[in-house]
């Protein structure tokens, strides 16, 4: 036959896109129609308005080699695309650009504003479609959903409603998080705590009955209008007498109560602690146990409201707080500040401080929920990798609490809940209502606010499905297999996932979590726009192409750990898939004139025996790593094989027979090369999907797409421990040689003579025999001779092995003399280091004085001179002979 061109470098622009294409074309990744159990992840939407970083593209990566794996075993296979519409994050992008335009959401109305974010959504929708497909993503885009689109919608209404009717859906005045920039409530989980360098403020509420005064410390003074009561611990003698007392509240013509509660912490401050209900969270529990008024000081914008003082109102907290101080000093009853470190909430979507805000809210009831997720992990159900990650789920679950779920945002779900401007009747329906349900006034209004946009998402595993409809997908393909996510949201949205698909489904919604860790700088620093320190996942692919980025990450993504990385890392991706194009290239060439056979009617020499057993050994590692979630195990036996066993040693080898004059031996060896080839892309596939594809499609007898052929198993017919143990000693045989004329740089071209002595009952001994121009061809051996006894005449360097010794000859290769003036040169300068880094070890003051990683390395450096010199020494003497 002839030779198969492939194109002399490696370039993966030149087919990257066009293999993607084809794959589309074919239907590939849509699952088969096969009877075996699907194996469905569902993609962790990304936000709409967002742009993939290196984050998503660890996650996308891993979620391709997982579904890509599967596929290839023959299990119908279904990765679910689809994004989020992410309410806070795509409304602030859509008022940015009203902003620039010199308008408002306000200006627009409601219907104008949310005609202009869909036209947002869409093109920032082309965009993440867009990246995720040149990244390699292998989802099937037939299905892909929204968390805003009509199936979707229908079941955020039929949860709501249901859970309305159930009494887990409740509204009411309560405390929540409020960001006055985005203006909305939050989840006690969409804050993020910080740790800030405030002050802690000091000053008087003076009794009543002017028999004293209370000292009090804040942070935000500010909030003293709100106040409602002074608490002190019913334990504290210090305030036994003044407990029912009132006391007047500075700036104010308002007395509030002296209250004794266990909550109060003795320690803090004077012991007295000002009570303000409406904007401290544990403030709230207080007046709930004690009856007290709850007075909101803020307007929804931040601004101090009508229900403070005439001086006041108005203005945002910064400038208030400034103001209560000058006042309470002009009063006479300021005592100082100073600064104080302490954990303030921030928005995690615009970073704006968080407010502690008292408003009317919709809330869903959390402790049944969260009582059958718990149960679902007792009971083993679902399962996390790596196991730490239980921990943040089942604390979570312990503590919840009622999950706020209403916000005054306009981009989202609207609250299915209708009032009637006539007679002020509420409905909550799963079809918009024409008239009340009491009166029959068709004057109806619906609820201004929309849902939390994790009330879609929490429904993502089954609704994405067809439900609450019985669809055929969501009977073949719910529950689903793995969820791949960030340790970030499993309390946002993996305990929820479990909770909604317990509650409405009966079932957990996938078995395995596994949770990715972050990407971080070289430095140890999370990637972030501030830090500057981020990577493009496109601008990797462009420079290096999609198959050495997802190899990268696999590589490096070991289980519970973050991966430390930098650009220039994707090289090692790029130099493996180059590696595996240079192989594939000279072995489509020495095609020329050969005639392939059936490689399973062909001798098997040791050699052939060998690399079977090892791609049989990889492939089993593979599937172990694959089923514990272990990607870097999996992508190190791939490179492993391909890279050590395939290159290095079984092409290397093959030469022999490549080279000789036996055509039937040529084409005996060409055909098990291609053979091993073959294999070896469908092994390495799901990790370098476009490069095995391209090569796949060129190899001679193949049939499809390596994306639809099945992935190598172990097979007991390839195992072959014996002459796998015999060729792991011939290769420590070659190492130990080559080793040696490494060390004395003797050039490849220059012959050394070797003496092989094995043990009398050495089980490789005929092995080397029948191998001697193996060993020849891999080590530039001149004589080569085996014995039971050392050679006779000295001035061979030995190395020893288990029941063997090497003893190669360099007195032919190498200036003996010049080569032991280097040696002894060497040896003094690592006599002299040896010693002095002794002494410093040797040192007290230096042993108590330097940081533990420095005094470590000097003990290693100490190990690494002493090693050498023992070597130096050895080539010394056995030089010298």
């Amino acid at each position: 036959m002839k030779a198969i061109e492939l194109a002399k470098a490696y370039d993966p622009k030149e087919f990257e896109e066009r293999i993607y294409q084809h794959w589309m074309d074919e239907g590939a990744f849509k699952p088969s129609d096969g009877k075996g159990k699907p194996f469905v992840i569902v993609i962790p939407p990304p936000n709409v308005t967002g742009v993939l970083h290196m984050g998503h593209g660890l996650n996308n990566s891993l979620q391709d080699i997982l579904i890509r794996y599967y596929r290839m075993t023959g299990r119908p296979t279904l990765w679910l695309p689809g994004t989020d519409h992410a309410g806070i994050a795509t409304q602030n992008v859509v008022e940015k650009r009203l902003r620039a335009k010199g308008t408002s959401r306000r200006e627009l109305g409601r219907e104008k504003f949310l005609e202009e974010t869909w036209k947002v959504k869409e093109e920032h929708h082309a965009v993440i479609i867009r990246q995720l497909k040149k990244i390699g993503a292998s989802c099937d885009w037939s299905r892909e959903r929204f968390t805003l689109d009509e199936g979707l919608s229908k079941a955020v209404r039929e949860v709501f409603v249901s859970l309305y009717e159930r009494g887990l859906i409740y509204r009411g005045n309560y405390l929540v998080n409020w960001c006055p920039s985005c203006g909305t409530a939050l989840s006690d989980d969409e804050v993020d705590h910080k740790e800030v360098a405030g002050r802690l403020y000091r000053y008087y509420y003076p009794l009543a009955d002017g028999s004293g005064k209370l000292e009090i410390a804040t942070t935000r003074p500010e909030t003293m209008f709100g106040d409602t009561a002074v608490a002190v611990h019913p334990e504290d003698d210090r305030y036994r007498s003044v407990v029912g007392k009132m006391v007047k509240l500075p700036l104010t013509n308002r007395e509030i109560p002296v209250i004794a509660d266990a909550y109060v912490d003795r320690e803090f401050g004077s012991g007295a602690v000002k009570i303000t209900p409406a904007h401290d969270p544990n403030d709230w529990e207080i007046a709930g146990r004690h009856n007290l008024e709850k007075i909101n000081i803020l307007t929804p914008d931040g601004l101090l409201s009508d229900a403070v003082p005439e001086p006041f109102r108005g203005m945002d907290v910064s400038t208030a707080r400034k103001a209560v101080i000058e006042a309470l000093k002009a009063e006479g009853v300021y005592i100082g500040d100073k600064e104080h470190l302490h954990q303030v909430g921030h928005c995690y979507r615009c970073d704006t401080v968080i407010e502690p805000y008292m408003s009317e809210q919709w809330f869903v009831r959390m402790k049944s929920l969260a009582d059958k997720a718990l149960a679902a992990w007792e009971k083993d159900e679902v399962r996390f990798y790596p196991k730490k990650w239980e921990n943040t789920y089942t604390s979570w679950l312990k503590n919840i609490r009622d999950w706020c779920i209403s916000r005054q945002l306009w981009w989202g779900h609207r609250i299915p809940v209708w009032y009637c401007n006539d007679c002020g009747q509420m409905m909550v329906c799963r079809e918009d209502p024409s008239t009340c349900s009491a009166c029959g006034s068709s004057s109806l209004r619906q609820d201004p606010d929309v849902l939390d946009t994790w009330f879609s998402s929490w429904l993502w595993p089954f609704s994405t499905l067809g439900w609450p409809e019985k669809s055929e997908d969501l009977k073949r393909f719910f529950p689903t297999s793995s969820l791949v996510t960030g340790y970030d949201i499993i309390f946002f949205w993996v305990a929820r996932m479990i909770m909604s698909s317990l509650e409405f489904l009966g079932e957990v919604p996938f078995r395995d979590i596994y949770i990715t860790g972050l990407v971080r700088d070289k430095q140890g620093r999370k990637m972030s726009k501030s830090l500057g320190n981020g990577m493009d996942p496109l601008e990797i692919v462009d420079e290096f192409g999609a198959d050495a980025m997802k190899f990268t990450l696999a590589f490096l993504a070991a289980q519970g750990q973050d991966i430390l990385l930098a650009k220039d890392d994707f090289k090692f991706g790029s130099k493996f898939a180059n590696k595996i194009w240079n192989a594939t290239r000279f072995l489509l060439m020495n095609l020329e004139g050969r005639e392939l056979l059936d490689p399973e009617s062909v001798e098997r020499k040791p050699l052939d025996r060998w690399i079977f057993h090892r791609l049989n050994e990889a492939s089993a590692a593979v599937a172990k790593a694959m089923e514990s979630y272990r990607f870097n195990d999996a992508a190190n036996a791939v490179y492993e094989f391909f890279w050590s066993d395939f290159c290095d040693w079984y092409i290397e080898a093959s030469k022999l027979s490549l080279y000789s004059d036996d055509d039937d031996e040529k084409n005996r060896a060409v055909t098990l090369l291609m053979q091993v080839l073959e294999e070896s892309m469908r092994l390495a596939h799901p990790f370098l999907s476009f490069i095995t594809e391209e090569i796949y499609q060129k190899l001679p007898g193949t049939k499809g797409d390596v994306i639809t052929a099945a992935y190598p198993v172990w097979r007991e017919s390839r195992r072959d421990e014996k002459t796998a143990r015999c060729f792991s000693a011939l290769q420590e045989l070659i190492r130990f040689t080559r080793t040696v004329r490494s060390e004395f740089t003797v050039s490849p071209e220059k012959k050394v003579d070797v003496h092989v002595r094995t043990d009398k009952d050495f089980f490789a001994t005929d092995f080397f025999t029948q191998h001697e121009e193996l060993i020849r061809r891999l080590t530039g051996a001149g004589a080569l001779v085996f014995s039971d006894a050392r050679p006779k005449s000295g001035g061979a360097i030995p190395v020893a092995g288990v029941g063997f010794e090497v003893f190669v000859d360099l007195r032919g290769a190498i200036d003996v003399e010049k080569e032991l003036g280097k040696l002894e040169k060497e040896l003094a300068k690592l006599e002299g280091l040896e010693s002095s880094t002794q002494k410093k070890l040797a040192n007290e003051k230096f042993l108590a004085n330097a940081p533990v990683d420095v005094v470590e390395k000097e003990r290693m450096k100490l190990q690494e001179f002493s090693d050498r010199t023992k070597k130096i020494r050895s080539y010394l003497h056995d030089l010298r002979g």
